[in-house]
C-alpha cells in the first residue's frame, strides 16, 4: 500500500505540514509512526479525507463542473479582444483564454484571489516519476 510522510500528504493537499499534523493529532486523518517514529499516512485514508474536504462545502454552489482550482492571479495580457489570465493555485499554474471584456469586468490582475472552473472531456492523467 502506497503511504505518504506528513510533508508529502501536506503537498497533495494544498496545506501545511502542520496543518496536516493538527488533523491527526484531532484525529480528523489516520496516521501510523514508523520505525523511525515519522507519521506516516495511507494512501487510502489521505484519498478518504481528501474526498471528505471536497464534499464538505467548496463555495461551489450549483455546477457541473467538478475541477476548481482556488488561487492569485498571477498575470493578465490583454489585447483588444482577447485577454490571458494565469493563476498559482498551490503548486500549479492555470492558464485560461477569456474575452478582455469578460476579465476588465471581474476585474482580473494580478494579486487578485479567484478560483478557475474546469469542466473537461479530455484530461490526461499521469503517474509521475517516483525515483525523483
Amino acid at each position: 500500500m502506497t503511504t505518504f510522510r506528513i510533508s508529502e500528504a501536506a503537498g497533495l493537499l494544498g496545506v501545511s505540514s502542520d496543518t496536516v499534523r493538527r488533523w491527526v493529532d484531532a484525529g480528523r486523518l489516520p496516521a501510523r509512526r514508523d520505525d523511525n517514529g515519522h507519521r506516516l499516512v495511507d494512501g487510502s485514508d489521505l484519498a478518504a479525507f481528501a474526498r471528505s474536504q471536497i464534499e464538505s462545502g467548496n463555495g461551489s454552489g450549483q455546477s457541473s463542473a467538478r475541477n476548481r482550482f482556488r488561487g492569485i492571479v498571477t498575470d493578465v495580457i490583454k489585447d483588444a479582444v482577447m485577454a490571458q489570465v494565469e493563476i498559482a493555485a498551490g503548486p500549479f499554474r492555470v492558464v485560461s483564454l477569456l474575452s478582455r471584456q469578460a476579465a476588465d469586468e471581474l476585474g482580473l490582475e494580478p494579486g487578485v484571489v479567484a478560483v478557475a472552473v474546469i469542466k473537461s472531456t479530455n484530461v490526461v492523467v499521469e503517474i509521475p516519476d517516483q525515483s525523483q
